[in-house]
């Protein structure tokens, strides 16, 4: 965990003081809803079809137990019991009246959690790998340059009103579980030949109207240098970036449109002005941060603990193990993923008994530690393999204990027309009845790794670009319809999916998704084939030919 000093707890009280001040001129008429706009989404407030919706940071997916505690209270005193965790490692509140939420943002503000830039088009929350400083194999922790980046980022007067939003990840392990390639500027932490620790620097990813894979601008970064790096890319798009088109405002349209060999040579030159300048970072500032980051007293624990054996003899808990626990860089320890996709429920939604019971578990069995992941899931990650068993009966019980994490049930989802404003169509019926189509985790484990994607409109708050399976949400003639795309991921490998043919009506998408799921089936060639290796390899007539025979 990172442990805040007394100038980010007095910036967070300040930014609550001046918003309270803000909503107290807009509920008196002072302010118009339109000069209030502005105000509001900087500090995480959107207009929805209902009611306002408040969306709390939660950098690099990191959290205390007292934070998550913080988050079920703001749920069930200010909201209708529960929060729903998204893409960008953020939880939002759908229902909290504009005359409440500067109590609800004091209430955060007391265990260092605030809205700041998690809207608007300035510089939105820092990313990272949910299992960073435990995985496996990862070159440091991410979270050190994430925090970092936070830091510099926060508030910066030059990027605060940017052409359009704007969004940084950050990776340390060759598996990239933070997506880094769908992201405007994406950074992978790496080794150069004499040891040094840098970045590789991808620019211009992002989905939406315009979907791009982000490509590579330089290959090495030097960690001293990233700062000034990050504002050169910055400053250029500052400069070039379109202010008249808010659909080709984004970083990704610059980058395709001037070309990454000219927008490259565009930022090394403003590089060159000020890489030598006080944006070079001291080793000292890096040790700083560093320091402020506490890891747990880990304990020698053998591999295979005695609980562990004996529980092994349960089917079920053997099932939820095998899904849902990932090896961890200490022996004796696990990182247990917690799926928040039970059947029937909304993709990433979590109701304030199930985020206080979770703390509790956290207290008990990580260390006081909780992660949240893109995926809409949540971790522990500092789990015993002695207390395995323990821990998934306390989940079982909670109803978190469904073990279909990466399955065909592990469902991406935005909110969909239930509650944006911006959506075409509905998103969180079709995650729903998905999970009833394939409810069976026998069929679930047979089908194997398989990721859908659901957006209810073009802007990809689902990121349906990059799923397995990704659905799209579009209105047409005044009716919902939905096209189905496959082939895509977000992982290292990040790939855009290809379009299988006509959209589809809202009650034929979980038919045409089995026609789809069945096609796999028979067409892989072993049953370690994954369905993302199946679609590479044959393309998207087999299943087109499936799915729109009898259509």
């Amino acid at each position: 965990m990172y442990a805040y000093d007394e100038i980010d707890r007095t910036l967070v009280n300040e930014r609550v003081s001046e918003f309270r001040d803000q909503v107290k001129r807009r509920l008196s008429g002072e302010l118009t809803e339109d000069e209030f706009k502005i105000l509001r989404l900087q500090n995480g407030v959107y207009l929805q079809l209902h009611a306002y919706m408040f969306r709390v940071a939660i950098p690099y997916g990191t959290l205390a137990t007292n934070q998550l505690r913080a988050l079920a209270h703001v749920a069930r005193k200010y909201d209708r019991g529960y929060g729903h965790f998204t893409t960008r490692q953020n939880i939002q509140f759908n229902w909290i009246k504009l005359a409440e939420l500067p109590d609800a943002l004091a209430d955060l503000a007391e265990v260092g959690i605030h809205a700041m830039q998690t809207s608007g088009n300035n510089m939105r929350n820092v990313t990272s790998d949910q299992w960073a400083g435990v995985a496996p194999g990862e070159i440091e922790d991410p979270r050190i340059w994430s925090e970092l980046i936070r830091q510099h980022t926060t508030l910066h007067p030059e990027f605060s009103f940017l052409p359009r939003k704007f969004k940084i990840a950050i990776t340390a392990s060759d598996h990239d579980r933070a997506a880094i390639k769908i992201h405007d500027i994406g950074l992978k932490l790496i080794k150069n030949e004499k040891g040094e620790t840098g970045f590789e620097v991808l620019v211009g990813g992002g989905l939406g109207r315009t979907p791009f894979i982000g490509k590579t601008i330089k290959h090495f970064v030097h960690g001293r240098d990233i700062l000034s790096y990050i504002e050169a890319i910055l400053r250029v798009y500052n400069q070039y970036g379109r202010r008249d088109n808010i659909y080709k405002a984004r970083i990704k349209i610059l980058v395709h449109e001037l070309g990454i060999e000219k927008f490259s040579r565009e930022v090394e030159e403003e590089w060159q002005h000020i890489r030598n300048s006080s944006l070079q970072i001291d080793d000292e500032v890096i040790e700083d941060i560093r320091s402020r980051f506490t890891y747990p007293n880990y304990e020698k624990l053998p591999h295979m603990p005695d609980e562990l054996r004996q529980a092994a003899a349960d089917g079920d808990f053997e099932a939820w193990r095998k899904n849902s626990v990932s090896p961890h860089k200490v022996q004796g320890y696990s990182i247990v993923t917690i799926s928040l996709k039970p059947i029937g429920v909304p993709p990433g939604d979590a109701t304030a008994v199930q985020m206080d019971a979770l703390a509790d578990l956290a207290d008990k069995y990580s260390f006081g530690e909780i992660r949240v992941g893109h995926e809409q899931n949540l971790a522990l990650p500092h789990v015993a393999k002695r207390d395995l068993p323990a821990l998934w009966k306390a989940l079982d019980k909670l109803g978190l204990a469904t073990p279909n994490v990466n399955l065909i049930t592990d469902i991406i989802a935005c909110p969909g027309l239930d509650y944006c404003s911006l959506a075409n169509a509905r998103s969180i019926p079709i995650a729903q009845e998905l999970t009833r189509r394939f409810a069976n985790h026998e069929l679930a484990n047979l089908i194997g790794r398989l990721h859908i994607n659901i957006s209810g409109c073009i802007n990809a708050c689902g990121h349906h670009h990059v799923g397995h399976i990704g659905i799209l949400g579009v209105e047409k003639n005044g009716e919902e319809v939905y096209q189905i795309t496959i082939g895509g991921r977000a992982d290292e490998g990040a790939a855009l999916g290809n379009l299988i043919g006509p959209g589809v009506k809202f009650d034929e998408v979980a038919d045409v998704i089995e026609d789809v799921v069945e096609a796999y089936l028979a067409l892989r060639e072993r049953p370690e084939e994954l369905f993302i290796d199946t679609v590479k390899r044959l393309g998207v007539e087999p299943f087109k030919e499936r799915v729109y025979a009898t259509r």
